[in-house]
Order: C-alpha cells, then structure tokens, then sequence
C-alpha cells in the first residue's frame, strides 16, 4: 500500500456552509452545518449532462426530488462494518446507491442480486454509471468523471466528492491510486431453473448452473483482506482521517460503513446475505407506492394482492403474474 498525506486531499469549499444552483440543468442544493451536524437540502438533480431516460434498459424520466439529509460533522469510527443501502451524498446532492433491485431468481432456492455496472443484463446505465428509479430519482452506482472533473481544482490527488452517512467524507482518485481488496470467486454458481426480474418484469430463463463468476451478480464477488489498498467498505487511513474512495473495480462504492450511522437497508428473504463481518441494519416499512411502479402495476393492485399482514408472497406474486423473487426486490428496494 503506497504512503499518503494529508496534502493529498482536496476538499475545495464543500466541509462548510455552501449552496449549488445551476440554472442549465436545474440543480438547487444547499448544505449548512451547525455544531455536529451537516444538513444537506436538495432536489437531487446532477449539475452536469446525464444520459438519455427513459432509454430500453431503464424507462424512467428524472424529476426533482425533495431530499434532506442530515449526517455527523464529527464522525466516530467503529472498525466495525455495517451493510448500508445509500452509503451517502454527492456534494452536488444526488445520492450514491450501488446495489440494485434487480435479482435472479432459481427454482432451487438460490437468488442472484444484479450488479449495476455488468455486460450481461441492460439496466440503462448511463456515461455516469447512474440511471433512474421509478420515483425518478437520479443515482449514482458507480464512478462518475463529469462529476470529479467538476468538483476538482486539479488532475492530482483524491477529490472530496461526497458525504457518507456516517459522516467521514467520500472521494475519488484523479490518478487511480487505490486499488479494492475484492477479487472474483474461483467457486461455480449453483442453480436451476433460474429467471430474471428487471425492473418488475419477468426476464427469459437465465442459465446459472455451472457458470463462472464474471462480476454479473454480487455473489461473485468476495472481500480479502490486504488484496488491495482499501477496506472492507472501500475505506483507508491517510494519516489520522478515515475516507471512502470511489473506484473503478468493484465494490465501485461503498456497500458498507465503518462509522457510526442510521440508515434503512432492503432485505427480505430471497436477498442476498450480507457479506460476513457485515451486520444487518433496521428495516422500514415498504413504500407501496414506490414498490408498484417498479412493478409496473397499481399501488391499489399491489396492496390488494399482499391482503393483511403477514402476506402471503408466493400467493400475491402469482395473482401479479410474476416470480416471489420479483415482489420481494420490489418490496425491499422501496423500503
């Protein structure tokens, strides 16, 4: 692991009081600080060119949000990880979610969560590495150039480009510096009769069993220590300050955190696991409204078909015309 200062950092003008309005693509976010809190107020919209949406991998439009954050000016580093759904804000208030809704499911049992940035499936990424959920927020999953090269006063260095919930700052590497410390499995996927859900709808039969892990599904990932430069939760120490980096390889973001935060994550059932040394985070409750446009039926259809707590998924699912695996992303993603 290479040597590095604190005179690496750049953090420009966004640790105190600041605000962005940007009258060519809308963006109006404002963010204060006040003792051990900064209070990030925004309508999410990116200040700079996005891709084309809705477009055939993803049929949503961006639209402004209405989004407050509030996270510790003075973070408290745990060491210990926690699996985090919106690990943070960028500085231009658009969040950073790396995971996604989208799963396969088999008939064996196994289910296969989707990774954003992967060549098998079209989930309508754009140059950003960002698209657009159903509610029309715009996110990012994974490294953005037009968003560093905006926010940077050189090519050198690590250039603070967000907020994570826990407090302790985000940023990427101008020069490539650091490098994750996840490789790809040696171990063959299990699973048959296997389908995908993207987006709510029933994808064609998927062939799993036997395949080689290539970085299409979480799964195929896992986290070695000292493999890299960065941590479990693509985290380092310069020095005395504990930051997140944004890189090019997997985990791209950070899925987890090491501080201390308070933050939703989805879960249920058929998700994934979280990794080991990743503790489980408290659920809300399902937002329906959210849930059944990603569905792509309505909020009165979904809640219908759910009936009474507990429902009964596998009953609702087929009243739906769709997989369980595809109710439950939908329900988790919307938490």
């Amino acid at each position: 692991t290479a040597a590095h200062t604190h005179t690496d950092l750049q953090v420009g003008s966004y640790l105190d009081n600041y605000s962005i309005s940007d009258a060519v693509f809308g963006t109006q976010t404002t963010v204060t600080v006040s003792g051990n809190t900064r209070t990030i107020v925004t309508n999410a919209l990116p200040n700079h060119e996005t891709g084309l949406f809705p477009n055939s991998g993803n049929p949503n439009t961006i639209s402004a949000q209405s989004n407050r954050y509030e996270y510790p000016t003075n973070p408290t580093y745990r060491g210990a990880a926690s699996e985090v759904h919106v690990p943070g804000v960028a500085v231009n208030g658009v969040k950073f979610e790396p995971g996604t809704a989208e799963t396969v499911t088999c008939a064996t049992g196994e289910t296969y969560r989707i990774e954003g940035l992967q060549n098998t499936f079209n989930l309508g990424m754009d140059f950003n590495n960002a698209h657009v959920q159903p509610t029309g927020a715009y996110h990012y999953h994974g490294l953005s150039e037009l968003l560093a090269e905006i926010h940077t006063d050189s090519d050198d260095g690590l250039v603070h480009v967000g907020f994570a919930a826990d407090g302790h700052l985000i940023y990427i590497s101008a020069t490539d510096t650091y490098k994750p410390s996840y490789r790809l499995t040696a171990s063959l996927r299990t699973g048959s009769g296997c389908q995908g859900s993207l987006g709510g709808r029933q994808g064609s039969n998927v062939v799993v069993g036997g395949t080689t892990p290539d970085g299409t599904y979480t799964s195929d990932w896992e986290y070695i220590a000292g493999h890299g430069d960065l941590d479990e939760c693509n985290g380092t120490f310069i020095e005395d300050q504990y930051i997140y980096v944004i890189t090019n390889e997997f985990p791209y973001i950070s899925r987890c955190l090491n501080g201390e935060f308070s933050e939703a994550r989805p879960s249920g059932p058929n998700s994934e696991r979280p990794p080991r040394g990743r503790s489980e985070s408290t659920l809300g409750e399902p937002n329906l409204a959210v849930a059944a446009a990603q569905l792509g039926v309505s909020e009165a259809q979904l809640r219908s078909a759910l009936g009474p707590p507990p429902p009964d998924i596998d009953a609702a699912a087929s009243s739906l015309g769709i997989s369980p695996g595809a109710l439950h992303a939908a329900l988790d993603g919307s938490r």
